[in-house]
């Protein structure tokens, strides 16, 4: 491997410029930077990683905390995530933790969140820390904060983060209204199921959301329309066929709290020998890679962009030591496809 004296002879500048430049500081000009970029690459010189941490106090690592891995949510949050690190240069550490089941219970209950934060991130193996949907107490917050590393929150408020997150009784407004609009009346909702209640109680944000929908359109909300399930097509699948199979109530549409939920409605709608949407509307929330198949109308949350949009304010915080906390909502739209149209006629 070339030698860094190499690449300061054929950019005809010293081994602390090439160090500087190739470190991305500010002190070199544009000119310099992209001379010793150029000698590096000519002669396939890369950074010692161990070296350039010694002498900049950064690894280039970013630490991504995740309460799911298996999900098609937290996969497209953290290939976002990824890209956007590797096209900055950085790398990324993964750690999975299991959501707090009780945000006012301290984190000294749960061995591994505790270790986390007070021996791995200790040891300076990265420079900022992402929160995907974990709600992180104030000693948790502090504990980042007392070792200088940026933390970013992605699904909900933190008290003195900056977090990014969409607004889920809004989002879940704007599939209930969407059905009101194309004149449904008996409109059911698959939310989560209670003991899905994680980080930031999403489904009962959603939940809530419908029914003020609901309401504002004068329909009185029937505790028999509400499902509960697990996030999956199989967990929609049953609820489906349950809310289809009670004689007490005739939907002629459902809100799914998920794109894999509404999914799971579909098929169980198809198995009855329903049509959709010509008997029974789907509309579910997520914008998954499998919407278009099922011509699912949706509601797209851009994850990929979620993880981008984090990992744009984590650089941007460790380029100007910035920490200002704020909330930065993030953008949804409503995709309408072919499942979902006007109710039957009675």
């Amino acid at each position: 491997m070339a030698k860094i004296q190499k690449v300061a002879e054929l950019a005809g500048v010293s081994t602390a410029t090439v160090s500087r430049a190739l470190a991305g500081k500010a002190s070199v000009s544009p000119a310099t930077r992209l001379r010793v970029e150029e000698a590096a690459k000519e002669l396939g010189y890369v950074v010692s990683a161990s070296a350039s941490s010694l002498a900049s106090g950064r690894t280039r690592n970013v630490g991504i905390v995740t309460p799911q891995l298996d999900t098609w949510f937290y996969m497209k949050v953290l290939s976002g995530a990824q890209h956007a690190l590797l096209d900055a240069g950085y790398d990324l550490t993964l750690y999975h933790l299991d959501a707090n089941p009780d945000p006012d219970v301290s984190s000294e209950t749960n061995p591994r969140r505790r270790r986390l934060f007070e021996e791995f991130l200790r040891r300076k193996r990265v420079d900022a820390l992402i929160a995907v949907s974990l709600e992180l107490d104030s000693a948790e917050v502090e504990s980042m904060r007392g070792l200088g590393k940026p933390v970013v929150g992605v699904g909900g408020p933190l008290p003195g983060v900056h977090t990014l997150s969409i607004d889920d009784h809004a989002i879940a407004r704007l599939a209930t209204d969407h059905l009101v609009g194309l004149g449904h009346r008996h409109i059911a909702h698959i939310s989560g199921d209670p003991d899905f209640e994680l980080d930031f109680h999403l489904p009962a944000s959603r939940r809530a959301g419908y029914e003020e929908a609901l309401a504002d359109a004068g329909i009185e909300a029937d505790p028999l329309m509400l499902r509960g399930a697990d996030f999956t097509i199989a967990g929609g699948y049953d609820a489906t066929l349950q809310l289809l199979g009670d004689p007490r109530v005739h939907p002629t549409a459902i809100f799914a709290a998920s794109d894999e939920m509404a999914i799971g409605a579909i098929l169980a709608a198809r198995d009855l020998g329903k049509q959709v949407p010509s008997d029974l509307s789907v509309v579910g929330i997520d914008g998954h890679d499998l919407a278009e198949f099922f011509s699912l109308t949706t509601i797209d949350q851009f994850s990929e962009l979620q993880g981008r949009r984090a990992v744009d304010r984590v650089l941007r915080e460790l380029g100007s030591g910035s920490t200002d906390p704020e909330h930065e909502a993030l953008p949804f739209e409503l995709v309408m496809r072919r499942s979902t149209a006007p109710p039957p006629r009675a």
